[in-house]
């Protein structure tokens, strides 16, 4: 069951990436884009939970790993937040 939940997750932030990609495509709103660029990073920290949870749950330990891009993405955002006019 958390195997789903881990996949579900992934696809959802993955989607709502490509979401706020298309939004600021016809919008041209920055904050967009920077939203965006967070939900990437929320995206590959859910995908790099599901090789550590599910693919290799004993052979590799990604923790750190899978941090860092969340960190990028909630850096990258909060910069977006500070540099908005």
């Amino acid at each position: 069951m958390a195997s789903a939940v881990y996949a579900l997750c992934a696809l959802m932030s993955l989607s709502v990436a490509w979401l706020l990609f298309r939004g600021f495509g016809r919008n041209r709103q920055h904050l967009l884009f920077w939203s965006g660029l967070c939900f990437a990073g929320l995206a590959a920290n859910n995908v790099l939970l599901v090789f550590d949870r599910v693919i290799f749950p004993s052979v590799i330990n990604l923790a750190v790993w899978r941090s860092v891009p969340a960190l990028v993405g909630l850096l990258l955002l909060l910069y977006g937040l500070i540099s908005e006019d």
